[in-house]
């Protein structure tokens, strides 16, 4: 169950990182969602909640940490694609 809640919160997170960098025309992207909240959560809502020290708590210092990852994740997933597709 815990695998079910940790793969839906990444994909919310992803999901909300899209959201604040703008979609564009196409809609949410759930494949990047998943790997952006999830690598994102990761990093970012680690970093967040140690620097933070609430360690390994869900609390909103992870929360919001587990967002800015996941838009840096998309932010460099969209750069990456736009620089293959023009090369």
């Amino acid at each position: 169950m815990l695998i079910i809640g940790i793969i839906l919160f990444g994909m919310l997170v992803g999901a909300a990182a899209q959201l604040i960098l703008g979609r564009g025309s196409k809609g949410i992207d759930w494949t990047m969602a998943f790997v952006a909240g999830i690598v994102g959560s990761f990093v970012g809502g680690l970093l967040a909640s140690l620097i933070a020290g609430d360690g390994l708590e869900l609390r909103p210092s992870g929360i919001i940490g587990s967002i800015v990852g996941a838009v840096i994740v998309t932010a460099i997933w969209r750069w990456s694609a736009a620089r293959r597709k023009v090369g």
